[in-house]
């Protein structure tokens, strides 16, 4: 191909080259596309495929130009960065400088200027001289005990009330029927036969279950609310309503036994398999919060023990999405205390700290896996795609087809896969020596360092 291609300049981690295709170049590639898609058009007055090169050039000439053009940028600015054996750290920025008008007619050669920043060039720390703590707790038999006894009161069933007084309490369950009215005109929706309501549960719009405390099995009440300012239908909003109802039984709690019976229930074969289940998902519970905390101390090392210089626009780019969320939640009062009283300034450049640290981990993880082979499988990011699906229940596969279709949203959910990927190849080569701490120090959501959150 001839193309020229010059240096103009090179400072730290960006370069600017500028390339030259001559009008020879384009106008032979034209007649190439030319000649390539003649054959295929349909083109009144003429038999199909049949259509002279000439009469194409006519018509779409300048059309098919502006492909030749395009593919002409783009296969340059790769060429550049082969020649050069250069790792961009972002898509290369082109600039015609010539008048593309001209060009377009075949009147000027195609120059352009390609901006590009390279990745630094920089020794990643070496994972095996990695020394971690990891913080471990294990789980009592105590607290699985409690765990039962949670899962036994959230299996609780309900009797009808027996004993001296059969008034419903707090808590109980009751069996009604109702009819609501406005203005003494029954509405949609306002109408049940057998509904089950559990005083205290918050299920019925707000005042409703508090005025049926006290009442006992055929008793009649009037319950009478305000539906909220901004309840969902809209005809019913702010309006005052009665009900009707009547109370057909008064049922009262009863926590499940925590034994075989309710280990059945659930689905188990005895009570030593639901303890069994539980500690497991206490375990594993824990066991992502010791995970988070030994990835975080790795985290502060890997920045601690490199300093390199940044891809400035990456920094950049980072920052303004930063800055973006920083200034949505000023806007809705939502920012941490400790920024509160600081001045956008102060606010800046402690944001821009943080997007640099994110960018410096990025680099760094993305070269230990770069090193060691690391990479996201095609099944994995199937699995994360569907995963991400699932989300949209009947829409999943409407979902599923846009990631199938979108790079960008395949990139978003394959960088946090391949990042854990990296981080679990560190942690099988470092020297991590297990401490017990107690739950409380587990669990602890103690500040997050400098640059830390996501």
């Amino acid at each position: 191909m001839s193309m020229q291609i010059v240096e103009k300049s090179g400072e730290g981690l960006s370069r600017v080259y500028g390339v030259t295709v001559p009008a020879s170049e384009l106008a032979t590639r034209l007649e190439a596309r030319i000649a390539e898609v003649a054959p295929q058009m349909n083109v009144k007055g003429f038999r199909p495929g049949k259509v002279p090169t000439a009469h194409v050039r006519r018509l779409y000439g300048k059309a098919l130009m502006g492909e030749v053009i395009e593919a002409t940028l783009n296969e340059g600015a790769q060429k550049v960065l082969e020649d050069n054996k250069l790792r961009p750290a972002g898509q290369p920025d082109l600039k015609p400088s010539s008048d593309m008008d001209k060009v377009l007619a075949g009147g000027e050669d195609l120059a352009f200027e390609l901006a590009v920043e390279v990745m630094p060039e920089f020794e990643p720390i070496d994972p095996a001289s990695i020394e971690l703590t990891k913080p471990v707790y294990k789980v009592s038999d105590a607290e699985v005990g409690e765990a039962l006894a949670d899962l036994a009161k959230q299996a609780r069933t309900y009797e009808p009330r027996k004993g001296k007084s059969l008034k419903a309490k707090d808590g109980d369950q009751l069996l009604i029927d109702f009819v609501g009215t406005i203005d003494g005109v029954a509405f949609d929706g306002g109408t049940a036969t057998d509904a089950e309501l559990t005083l205290g549960s918050g299920q019925f719009i707000p005042g409703f279950e508090e005025q049926l405390v006290g009442a006992k099995p055929e008793d009649v009440v009037t319950v009478k609310v305000d539906f909220p300012a901004d309840y969902q239908a809209a005809n019913l909003a702010g309006k005052a309503a009665e009900f009707v109802t009547t109370v057909k039984e008064v049922r009262a709690p009863v926590d499940a036994e925590p034994d075989d019976e309710l280990a059945k229930r659930l689905g188990l074969t005895d009570l030593a398999a639901l303890k069994d289940l539980l500690k497991s998902n206490l375990e594993g519970r824990y066991s992502n919060s010791s995970r988070f905390k030994l990835k975080r101390a790795l985290l502060d090392i890997l920045d601690t023990k490199h300093d390199f210089a940044l891809p400035p626009r990456m920094v950049d780019a980072e920052f303004a999405g930063i800055w973006q969320q920083v200034q949505a939640d000023k806007t809705q009062g939502g920012l941490p205390p400790e920024d509160e009283g600081k001045t956008e300034d102060q606010l800046k450049d402690e944001y821009k700290k943080i997007a640099e640290r994110r960018v410096r981990l990025g680099l760094v993880l993305a070269e230990i896996g770069r090193k060691n082979d690391v990479a996201v499988t095609e099944q994995e990011l199937a699995d994360a795609m569907m995963r991400e699906a699932r989300q949209y229940g009947a829409q999943a596969q409407q979902v599923f087809d846009m990631y199938r279709q979108r790079a960008d949203l395949q990139a978003a959910l394959r960088a946090p896969i391949y990042e854990d990927k990296v981080v679990d190849l560190i942690f099988g080569k470092a020297k991590i020596e297990e401490k017990e701490v107690s739950k409380e120090e587990l669990m602890e959501e103690d500040d997050l360092p400098e640059g830390y959150g996501g």
